[in-house]
This record gives C-alpha cells, sequence and structure tokens, in this order.
C-alpha cells in the first residue's frame, strides 16, 4: 500500500466521522488548503478522498463552489429512518436465536457503559463520544448477531444520510437520551430471552422515535440542531438513578 493511498483512506475515515457525528454539517465548505493542513496531508491524498466521499453521497461537489458537505431533504431523512428501522427490526428477530453467553454479556456490558456516563444526570460533552461508541457498537452487534451481513451492509449505506447514522446523539434534551438507552435496556433484555419479536418491535420504535424527535430538533434548531455541544452546555437534564430501569 502506497503512502499516497493509506493518506487517503486516513483522510476518508476522518472527513467520514466528522461528517456523521455533526462536526461537519449539511451544506459546510470543504476548504482543501485547510483540511490538507488540519489532516497533516497533501492536497492530493484529499483530493481523492473527497472525491470518493462525493461517490458514496456525503459530499457533493460544484465548479463555482467546491466541495461541500451534501444536504439532504425531510423525505430523503425520514425515508432513510424507515427503512433503518425495518432493517435493524429484522436483525433483531434473527439474532435472538443466536444469543449466546458472550453475546448476552458484551450487551450487557455495553448497556451498563451507558449507565456510567450517563450517570450524571446528564450527557457531558466529555462523554458525548464514548456515549456514541457505545450505541454504535451496540447497534452494530445486534445486527452482527443476527447472521445476515446484507442487514449491516444496507443500514451502513444509510448513514450516509448523516442526520439518520446512529452516530447522532440528540444530546440537547436528556430526558430523550435517557429514553433512548432505556430501549436499548429493554432490547438487550428481551434478546437475551430470545424473545426475538418483542426486541424487533423495541428497536423500531427506537428508530422511529429517534425520527420523531429530528423532526422537532429540526424545527428548534434548523442550523445546528447537529452541532457538537459546547464544554459549558451539556445535555439538560436532571440528577437521576440509573438503577430504576423499567420491568417491561
Amino acid at each position: 500500500m502506497t503512502e499516497a493511498h493509506t493518506s487517503t483512506e486516513l483522510a476518508i475515515e476522518k472527513l467520514r466521522e466528522a461528517i456523521l457525528s455533526g462536526e461537519l454539517l449539511p451544506g459546510d465548505r470543504l476548504h482543501q488548503d485547510r483540511l490538507a493542513e488540519m489532516l497533516g496531508i497533501s492536497r492530493t491524498p484529499l483530493r481523492a478522498a473527497l472525491t470518493t466521499l462525493a461517490q458514496t453521497g456525503l459530499v457533493s461537489y460544484e465548479s463555482n463552489r467546491g466541495f461541500y458537505v451534501r444536504e439532504f431533504s425531510i423525505a430523503e431523512v425520514s425515508g432513510a429512518f424507515e427503512v433503518r428501522a425495518e432493517l435493524e427490526a429484522m436483525a433483531c428477530r434473527l439474532a435472538a436465536a443466536n444469543m449466546t453467553d458472550a453475546a448476552r454479556k458484551y450487551l450487557a456490558d455495553l448497556v451498563a457503559e451507558g449507565d456510567r456516563l450517563l450517570e450524571p444526570g446528564a450527557l457531558l460533552p466529555e462523554n458525548l463520544g464514548a456515549y456514541r461508541r457505545m450505541n454504535v457498537n451496540f447497534h452494530t452487534a445486534v445486527m452482527d448477531l443476527s447472521g445476515n451481513a446484507w442487514i449491516r451492509t444496507f443500514v451502513q449505506s444509510l448513514h450516509n444520510v448523516p442526520a439518520a447514522s446512529d452516530r447522532v446523539i440528540m444530546w440537547r434534551d436528556f430526558r430523550v437520551i435517557e429514553r433512548s438507552h432505556d430501549d436499548h435496556h429493554r432490547i438487550a433484555r428481551a434478546l437475551a430471552k430470545g424473545q426475538g419479536e418483542r426486541a424487533a418491535a423495541i428497536m423500531r420504535e427506537h428508530i422511529t422515535f429517534a425520527l420523531e424527535h429530528l423532526d422537532l430538533q429540526l424545527k428548534l434548531y434548523p442550523q445546528d440542531f447537529l452541532r457538537m455541544p459546547s464544554p459549558d452546555k451539556p445535555a439538560k437534564g436532571r440528577k437521576a438513578s440509573r438503577s430504576k430501569r423499567s420491568s417491561e
């Protein structure tokens, strides 16, 4: 593998994560000189990375504007959520039949990690990255446990719609985060018991709720609802015990 190719792959990974996490927002210009300096690479592998991202649909290019983060319509975002909800519900139905002691422990460990991160009664800015990783790992684990690799392949393609990605955390309202993480608990419990249909129903509701809340966020914060929180602005919430969980 050449150095240029390695630099291109690194740039693709870092830019994709920045777009999906909300660090770079729809419509943002991607200034090549600035990005090359930030990533520590030359413009040649950077341009190759931007071209690749344009082919996947995350980035757009216009001759008079250059590269910029692609903007999606509400209909496109809603459609991505709807398909994702059905695919991940299918993953739950299949995963329930493939649960092992190791799989049960892994899911339990993930939700316990989420509990720890939410223990302060707010999602602190310094914990946002760790909570996002927990969320991504949880959803990825369920898809992998399904035994159907196509589910993960198609869901990953839907993540090219940034607002529909599991990397996006609606951090402004702690009650929303808490409710979403309670869903993780309920899904993990249902899968541990082999209750595939129940896990599927909760997962579908989980993703549909995210879409409904996203619609509200778009109305309240149309310009920056995905933007990362500043260090002095954690998700608003209240101190709550993470030990009390729904017995559903």
